[in-house]
């Protein structure tokens, strides 16, 4: 074939592109739909969507007549762009279905550190900790943490020295960071 020759496939392109020929679309799609379909089975397993997807091209095609470029051939393009929509079709349907993984997660589990907690159960968490702390180290880190009184402070009030309140305070860190080790960063916020 000379160079300047055009296939009777690249002449059916022209007449839809340039003159919007609905005779020659019906004929360039009877003529690869078929080809096309057995194309993308490589790729979808289920045969109506093999079709859904060579029909969605098809209708690319005809939606987009006007501003497309081939660089090649028809045949080529037809081809790259139903491989390119069988790919975007399987990404989308791997989406799909991790969403529904993720939906079907049943709504009684038992909640995981990853979970969303509101302030209010983040502090019963810590309440329910500080409960169980010897009651003269819990009042001095509720001074420290939500009253906000200094470690001299605490030790004036409490006639104790200040190493004493940095041991009662690092004794209740260190307890609270075991009986709350999955939600401590969280905890951590509301104590500031």
């Amino acid at each position: 074939m000379k160079e300047t020759e055009i296939s009777p496939i690249d002449s059916l392109f022209w007449e839809i592109a340039l003159k919007d020929n609905q005779a020659a679309f019906r004929t360039l799609f009877l003529q690869f739909f078929t080809p096309l379909c057995v194309f993308t089975h490589r790729y979808i397993e289920s045969w109506e969507s093999c079709e859904d997807v060579v029909q969605d091209t098809f209708f690319s095609l005809w939606k987009n007549r006007k501003n497309i470029t081939i660089h090649t051939s028809t045949r080529n393009f037809l081809v790259t762009s139903v491989r390119n929509n069988c790919i975007d079709y399987l990404r989308k349907a791997e989406s799909e279905y991790n969403w529904k993984q993720k939906e079907a997660v049943p709504a009684s589990r038992a909640h995981t550190p990853g979970d969303l907690y509101s302030c209010a159960e983040l502090e019963a968490l810590l309440s329910a900790a500080l409960a169980k702390l010897p009651p003269h180290v819990r009042a001095v880190f509720e001074q420290n943490r939500f009253e906000g009184l200094t470690y001299k402070e605490i030790a004036n009030e409490h006639q104790l020295s200040v190493k004493m309140v940095e041991a009662y305070m690092s004794k209740a860190l260190h307890y609270l960071r075991g009986e709350l080790k999955d939600y401590l960063p969280l905890v951590m916020l509301l104590l500031g």
